[in-house]
């Protein structure tokens, strides 16, 4: 009974579709309706980066406030290799050298102690001398976010002005093109 069904399996293999497996690439993201990428585009690449959101203590109108200066974080592909960088634009470079900046969409708080999940449109990208990993982006999603948010509004005040806190963060990029 065994044999057969082995060999049942065997048979069976050959008509599974693995060219469509192996194009199906990583699995879409559940995610709230306001920061989903539309029809038309396929999700390529899922990155997770490591890094810090740079904050800076400005003097404002009402008093003082944390501003975003930008974020710096390594981005590492699923199997654990580094693959390029997120810095200031919001830029996102391929260690190819293409390069996508994103514009901000829409965004969701998900957790209070965590920066907001984030859909960004490609809003430039470019090839690199090596490649064009990033070049084809047309979305960005930021998800499954840890840390990352503003120091508390108290430790920004007239004496700490032009300060400036890393504070460190973890999340998932989504890489998306057109179909």
């Amino acid at each position: 009974m065994r044999h057969l069904l082995v060999a049942a399996l065997l048979a069976a293999v050959p008509a599974c579709s693995f060219p469509a497996l192996a194009q199906a690439g990583p699995a879409e993201p559940s995610v709230p309706g306001k920061i989903a990428v539309g029809s038309g585009h396929k999700l390529f690449l899922v990155t997770h980066a490591t890094g810090v959101q740079i904050y800076s203590c400005n003097a404002t109108a009402g008093g003082y406030a944390w501003g975003l200066v930008a974020p710096r974080a390594e981005l590492y592909g699923t199997n654990g290799k580094l693959i390029g960088t997120h810095f200031a634009g919001p830029t996102w470079q391929a260690r190819d050298g293409s390069s996508v900046v994103g514009q901000r969409v829409d965004g969701v708080t998900v957790d209070a102690d965590a920066i907001p999940w984030l859909l960004l449109s490609a809003a430039s990208t470019s090839a690199g001398s090596d490649g064009d990993r990033f070049a084809g982006t047309t979305y960005i999603q930021r998800l499954a976010t840890t840390g990352g948010i503003a120091p508390p509004a108290g430790d920004c005040n007239a004496d700490t002005a032009g300060d400036r806190a890393e504070i460190p963060y973890t999340a998932d990029y989504y890489f998306w093109k057109a179909n």
